[in-house]
């Protein structure tokens, strides 16, 4: 399994009005960076088997945007483990289930930065999760537990890198 962790494009600051924070959609600027920035990424995650994303507006956006970039031609399907605040044990029943394909997960900050770091088995994942990064992690096979290595972190507007510190 390859898990690859999206943290949303950037959003609007203003929220709708009469709506919450939850309606709140991806800038005009973010959808265009998003989209460029997915594109790139796409032959170094290959093929996708599965996107799950949070309800929210703007990461369902970005999980559209994902999946055309990575040409995936099955349903987006929402997850409530990936609702912002979510406890990162909320996800590893997922993972079991998803266990044979290659999964993309649309979520929020601090939620994907520490998913990140209890998969790799840090205190905290060492940079900054912005809008729009990527972060790729490969399971390790054999192992009781989930384990996980480190693929790549992509953040928009910079070089992609294959190793942390």
């Amino acid at each position: 399994m390859r898990l690859f962790l999206v943290r949303h494009g950037d959003a609007d600051a203003e929220i709708p009005e009469g709506l919450g924070d939850e309606a709140r959609a991806l800038t005009a600027k973010a959808r265009t960076g998003t989209a460029q920035h997915f594109g790139a990424l796409a032959a170094r995650m290959g093929p996708v088997g599965r996107i799950l994303t949070s309800p929210l507006v703007r990461t369902v956006q970005t999980s559209q945007l994902l999946s055309i970039a990575a040409k995936f031609e099955g349903p987006l399907k929402v997850h409530r483990c990936l609702l912002p605040d979510m406890p990162v044990g909320a996800v590893e029943p997922v993972l079991n289930e998803f266990a044979d394909e290659n999964l993309v997960l649309v979520g929020h900050q601090p939620s994907m930065g520490a998913l990140a770091a209890h998969l790799l088995g840090m205190q905290s994942f060492p940079k900054p999760v912005n809008p729009g990064t990527v972060i790729g992690l490969e399971r390790v096979e054999g192992e009781a537990t989930p384990a996980f290595k480190f693929l790549f972190y992509a953040a928009p507007g910079q070089q992609v890198l294959e190793v942390i510190q």
